[in-house]
Parts: C-alpha cells; structure tokens; sequence
C-alpha cells in the first residue's frame, strides 16, 4: 500500500502565512474582488491547500481583521513606550513626549500606507458581521485606553490641565486621527499627514494646556 501524505508538522505555520498572504491580497485587491486563487497565489500554495486550512473565505478574512489590529495596537503601544526615558515640565513623566508619539503612530504616513489602507477595508465588513463589528469596536476602545492612560498620568504629575473627562478627550482624539486617516488613505491632496499631526497636536495643546506639545 502506498502512504498517504500526512498533514503539515507546524498547521499553526501554514495558518499564520495563509493570514499574511491574504492581508497582502486584501490590501492590493480589496475585499469586494478577493478570490481564493489570489490568496493561494500571494502565498504560494494551492488554492485546495488554501480551503482545507479556512474552507469558509469569511473565518480567514475575520483571521486578517483580527492579526491587522493586534499588530496595529503593539506599534502604537511600543512608540508611546519607546519615550519611557524623555522628561516633561516635571522632570518626572514625561507625558507630552508619550502623547506626542501617539498621536504620530496613528495616523497614515500616506496614500499607500499599508496597514491603515488594510484597517480600513476590514472595517467595511462591520456592518455586515457581528466578529468585524467586535474586533473594530475593541481597536477603538484599546485606542482610547492608551490615550486616557497617558493624559492621566500627565494630570496627576501637573504637566496637563484637562479640560474635559479623560475619557471624551481620548475618545476625540481617536475619532480625530480616524477622520483624518480616511482622508489620508483617500488620497485627499489637502490632508497631509503632517497637517494633520499639526491639527491634531493642535487639539491636544488646547485640551491638555501643555504648550509642549
């Protein structure tokens, strides 16, 4: 008797490259074209290899959605961790430096930024699916945690004046990035990145009365 193949030693692998190559295919082809043939191709399989790892298209989109926001989340969280060492008024936190790497790591660096272009195009299926609508609504609300974290720490070492609950302003500031963003990735030739990191430090200066920023 002849031996059957067996299954791949690390599926866990196989998952992860299939995940990537689909967001890869996503973001050249958008969501609305996407076939299995071109996430087979971007990953160098076969299209059977592609289905007997995700048989339903929708469970590896949601995969896509899911990894695209952890990944997003851990670059915001590291560039606000990466000042850890700067000193604000205070000589202490260092606040303004930490909200001021924030506001950087959230906006796109242009028209063809890859990972707020793929965000974005994820984001589209919420209104259709109850597991894009969660993963969209949690990336919103751990934006705002990082933010809240860091206007707090700034009003309890007296380098911010907050002029509204923590909470509103780190909501706006999310909402903030997320307009301009779109504008950005929709090629709105008025909406640079670096106006709209002006803009957005701008409103930061005014809510916090840290003239730092």
């Amino acid at each position: 008797m002849g031996n059957k193949p067996g299954r791949p030693k690390n599926q866990t692998a196989r998952r992860e490259a299939l995940v990537d190559a689909a967001g890869r295919a996503i973001a050249e082809r958008g969501l609305e074209g996407l076939r299995i043939k071109d996430i087979a191709a971007e990953a160098g399989m076969s299209a059977g290899s592609v289905l007997y790892y995700y048989p339903e298209m929708g469970e590896l989109v949601l995969e896509v959605h899911r990894g695209a926001v952890e990944r997003y989340l851990a670059a915001r969280q590291k560039a606000a961790d990466g000042v850890d060492g700067a000193t604000g008024a205070t000589g202490a936190a260092g606040a303004a430096a930490r909200l001021r790497a924030l506001v950087g790591s959230g906006l796109p660096g242009g028209s063809g930024d890859a990972v707020h272009g793929l965000l974005f195009e994820l984001h589209r299926r919420a209104d259709r699916s109850s597991g894009h609508a969660t993963l969209m609504a949690s990336l919103f609300a751990r934006e705002v945690a990082l933010y809240a974290t860091v206007l707090e720490v700034g009003a309890a070492v007296g380098e911010f004046t907050l002029t509204e609950p923590v909470t509103d302003l780190a909501r706006n500031l999310v909402a903030l990035e997320d307009g301009y963003g779109l504008h950005i990735v929709s090629r709105n030739a008025e909406l640079t990145p670096d106006v709209a990191r002006r803009l957005l430090l701008g409103y930061a200066r005014t809510v916090t009365g840290c003239p730092e920023l």
